[in-house]
């Protein structure tokens, strides 16, 4: 028997390259030849989830908006979403597309930002995340989070410089509160910032930074060494002593490239500090208008599993009949039909308090984990509807049901959520145990 060479590890290496990139290129498997019987959701399905017409209640500018990120995404995303979600890659080349919809920035006036309505600003995350979750949160994070940010605690000197080019998406923005040991707890964050001649050096960890690993703009936030007060910070990519690095084995929004932020004595000069940005209570300004705009991301995914599970019924035939013809999938339809109606309606409601500045924690924070809660069990229906083609992300609803994981645990878990506005309705605080409390009064 002649013993074969061993192949180094280097060349092992390079042949797990070259067999990966063989399998990419190729040629893919036509999905309608496979299930001659389902469109796939590259063809996205018309929208039948407007039951009660939501669309009266949108001005003229609400509808326009809405009808145009809605074809922008069945056009230009749908066909390839899955393909980049099935890579956990980030498809570049949309970017400047995604830039010229306008939307980048929200409800933010002046600076080149298009400020939009509350309501507006809603409709469009949910018309995103209707075709793919993944970008809805990516605008998310640069618009609703980073942009924010710096419109709420920034100088004039600051957003002049730094909005126009986030609102055309020429450059990215990303958040950094969550660290490693920091998640629900996040008023507690380790992250600091110490004064020196002319800036700050910031040290520390960030993690689930969705954006972090390409953002152009980081908005950091650090505790004060001398406060012992949560400041902002805006960090520049190239800075020395930056690192951000991708986290793998995700099974949600896996085309969000969340990272792993290293700060190891990062200078960040005096006017990169926002000096708005004071206590914690400056940052749940932007939380309580972000997670709004959260709030609308699982109504527009449930809408998208809808839409997909109503021509689906109609299209697959078993036992002689479409599927739309038996009791039961009718009626789990109209179970998620019924939840997308009163998730709508919901949210509404949010944009309405918001809009008259009566929008308080404990309402939004209600309201994402109700609207949420009702999302993992519209979408749930729809796994069940469309069978064994309910975990392949050519349909969807595989992807819109593991993308709705993650969208359940940030901008608040949902027992956190319920815990804010038990504290609002009770006035009675319940985050730390009681001993804890107790020991701290002592």
């Amino acid at each position: 028997m002649v013993a074969m060479p061993a192949r180094s590890p280097e060349n092992q290496d390079e042949r797990n390259k070259d067999e990966k990139s063989s399998y990419f290129n190729l040629p893919a498997l036509d999905i309608s030849l496979a299930f001659p019987q389902a469109t796939p959701a590259s063809v996205f399905p018309p929208c039948t989830s407007d039951y009660y017409e939501f669309d009266d209640l949108l001005t003229p500018e609400e509808q326009t908006i809405r009808m145009k990120v809605r074809e922008f995404m069945e056009k230009e995303i749908a066909p390839i979403m899955a393909k980049y979600w099935e890579r956990a890659e980030f498809p570049f080349h949309v970017v400047p597309k995604l830039g010229a919809l306008g939307i980048a920035g929200g409800t933010i006036k002046g600076y080149g930002c298009p400020g939009l309505s509350i309501s507006a600003s809603a409709i469009t995350a949910a018309e995103v995340a209707r075709v793919d979750a993944s970008c809805s949160t990516f605008i998310l994070v640069h618009s609703s989070l980073a942009m924010l940010t710096i419109s709420i605690g920034g100088s004039e000197l600051q957003k002049n410089k730094y909005l126009p080019s986030l609102a055309q998406l020429n450059t990215i923005g990303c958040w950094g509160l969550t660290e490693p040991n920091y998640g629900s707890d996040a008023s507690a964050l380790q992250t600091t910032a110490t004064k020196v001649a002319g800036g700050w050096i910031l040290e520390g960890q960030k993690r689930w930074i969705g954006n972090s690993t390409f953002a152009d703009v980081l908005v950091i936030f650090a505790r004060n060494t001398s406060t012992n007060q949560l400041n902002a910070f805006i960090v520049k990519k190239d800075a020395p002593g930056l690192q951000a690095t991708k986290i793998e084995n995700k099974i949600g929004l896996r085309i969000v490239q969340n990272g792993d932020i290293l700060l190891k004595k990062v200078f960040v000069p005096d006017e990169d500090k926002l000096l708005g940005i004071t206590s914690f209570w400056d940052i749940n300004k932007v939380l309580a208008a972000s997670r709004l705009i959260v709030a609308w991301q699982p109504i527009g995914i449930s809408m998208g599993v809808y839409d997909m599970c109503h021509r689906y019924l109609k299209e697959r035939r078993q036992f002689g009949a479409p599927l739309a013809a038996f009791q039961i999938p009718q009626q789990k339809l109209v179970q998620m039909l019924g939840n997308i109606q009163a998730m709508i309606l919901v949210g509404w409601r949010l944009c309405k308090l918001y809009e008259k500045e009566k929008m308080t924690l404990g309402h939004v924070s209600l309201g994402k984990a109700w609207i949420t809660l009702k999302a993992r069990e519209t979408v749930s229906l729809g796994r069940e509807l469309l069978g064994g083609n309910g975990i392949l992300t050519d349909f969807l609803v595989a992807k819109a049901f593991c993308d709705l994981e993650p969208i359940h645990t940030y901008e608040g878990t949902y027992d956190i959520n319920t815990l804010v506005t038990g504290r609002e309705v009770t006035g009675i605080g319940s985050f730390k145990p009681a001993a804890l409390n107790q020991r701290s009064r002592l």
